[in-house]
């Protein structure tokens, strides 16, 4: 791979997929093992809020916020 001028790599596609990452969601680290190896490793976080972000505003019934609350609240 090559390194860009500002330090940039791309992460192949396999990879981001195999991993779930998202452009502009995901947030990755870079670790250093004992070794000397580097490891990419996925913000498990920033995974989960992905995870819940990707479902933001998929609710099928038209309730108002009253219903949901009486619902969720109950009485």
């Amino acid at each position: 791979m090559r390194v860009t001028s500002k330090g940039q790599v791309t992460i192949p596609q396999a990879i981001r997929g195999k991993l779930g990452i998202v452009p502009g969601e995901s947030e990755v680290s870079f670790v250093e093992g004992e070794d000397g190896r580097v490891q990419l490793r996925l913000d498990t976080d920033a995974a989960a809020m992905s995870r819940f972000h990707a479902l933001r505003g998929i609710a099928s019934l038209k309730l108002s916020t009253d219903a949901i609350m009486t619902i969720t609240r109950g009485d």
